[in-house]
């Protein structure tokens, strides 16, 4: 029984995929298995993971999906799936999909008809990351203008290339975009988020108002101000909750972030009266956040920013907008806005375990676990965890003084292995 005849229509799907050269063979196989079970599929070829999203949203679609493994190499690859509400699929949902993929391979694999790329929909590519294209500079961009302002975007040779320097230019801006030539292997490679360095050195360079820097599906974006200083995600919405406090639009007078965001971004808010509510590591867990507290911004120090008024993924393209438009309204720099922003010293340790107990069964290390809490007081913070992919223990502890978090977070470690180490 196709799709269609469990549901009375054909459904609708939107598909995207950044620039890995798996992707197109992924997207066409995809593509090729929803048909044949009467699903109707419209492809925007490459575009942001967030664009895919909104196009889920807006056509509208049943569900949107994103061939990426965003700031990962190459070599990797994956597949997001959107609601039609531009959210993610919960992951009950997506472990019931991957356990009918697993429990369908051997009687689908090798069967699907191969599509080139004028097959996959009626409506062209171009068309489709038009519309996203349209929503950011006539919706999101609404009134900005970027006239004199000289930017340079690091494109990461990832699924930004096309999209971010138009929507810029666009906008006004005079644009050196850079990584901007993807050949499906040099995606995130040396640069993009996660290689600043070169972005540092252009903004420099060409005197620059300030840089951007995408990771390979552009759902996140870091800066760089003029004087070539790194902006990462928790500066950034330092910056933005301040903007939005001014106008009156901070919900709540709250910011939702991570246990992983840097305590001086605690500390700086709390002088502004601005609460700070932490969720688990992932921008899952802060969308939620978000959405249960009605706050209005939210992300990750990797700068993935969540404005869930315009969008339920975080946007790169979205949180440059919102931070320009921070800096043209208020008549500042990105170092002047940054300028009151300070980063305590961070460590993070790892330490090999055999087994992932709770760290509150091992006497050892909770009585010094909170001894440490006390010194550091409200000016730092302790974080213990277990890594979710490897057997490792993790302790991050943040404070004011760079060799007492050292000597307090190697003594957690030693503890740690003392009680749970694996032996050399």
């Amino acid at each position: 029984m196709h799709l269609g005849e469990r549901t009375g229509r054909n459904p609708v799907i939107v598909t995207g995929r950044d620039t890995r050269e798996s992707g197109v063979w992924i997207e066409q196989d995809l593509i090729s298995g929803a048909r044949s079970e009467g699903a109707e599929v419209e492809s925007a070829g490459i575009i942001t993971t967030p664009g895919v999203a909104f196009l889920a949203h807006t056509l509208p679609s049943d569900a949107g999906v994103v061939i990426s493994a965003s700031h990962n190499p190459y070599q990797d690859n994956g597949i997001k799936v959107f609601e039609p509400s531009g959210r993610k699929l919960d992951e009950g949902t997506e472990r019931r999909i991957e356990k009918d993929i697993v429990e369908a391979l051997p009687e689908t694999a090798g069967s699907s008809k191969k599509f080139t790329e004028a097959d996959l929909t009626e409506r062209s590519p171009p068309d489709l990351r038009r519309l996203y294209l349209d929503y950011l500079a006539h919706d999101v961009a609404h009134g900005l203008s970027l006239e004199s302002l000289t930017m340079v975007i690091d494109c990461a040779n990832g699924a930004s290339c096309e999209i971010a320097p138009k929507l810029f230019e666009r906008l006004g801006a005079r644009v050196i975009a850079i990584n901007d030539q993807p050949d499906g292997r040099n995606i995130n490679r040396d640069c993009g988020s996660l290689h600043i360095e070169g972005l540092q050195h252009r903004v420099m360079q060409e005197r620059a108002d300030l840089g951007v820097a995408f990771d390979g599906d552009a759902d996140r974006a870091l800066f760089v101000d003029s004087d070539g200083r790194f902006v990462d995600g928790d500066a950034t919405m330092w910056v933005l909750a301040n903007y939005l406090k001014s106008r009156g639009e901070l919900s709540a007078n709250t910011v939702v972030a991570t246990v992983m965001s840097n305590i001086g971004l605690e500390v700086a808010l709390r002088s502004r009266g601005i609460k700070l509510m932490r969720t688990d590591v992932g921008d899952k867990y802060v969308l939620d956040e978000l959405i249960r507290s009605g706050a209005t911004l939210g992300g990750e120090q990797s700068g993935h920013i969540i404005f869930p008024k315009l969008s339920l993924a975080g946007d790169g393209m979205i949180t440059t907008i919102g931070l320009l438009r921070a800096i043209r309204d208020q008549g500042s720099s990105l170092v002047d806005l940054t300028e009151d922003f300070k980063r305590y010293p961070q460590l993070l340790v790892n330490v090999r375990v055999r087994e992932k107990l709770p760290f509150g069964d091992l006497p050892t290390v909770q009585n010094l676990a909170e001894k440490v809490e006390l010194e550091l007081g409200g000016r730092g913070r302790l974080l213990l965890r277990y890594s979710g992919t490897e057997p490792l223990a993790r302790v991050m502890i943040e404070g004011e003084n760079q060799s007492q978090i050292e000597a307090q977070a190697n003594a957690l470690a030693e503890a740690i292995k003392t009680e749970l180490g694996v032996d050399d």
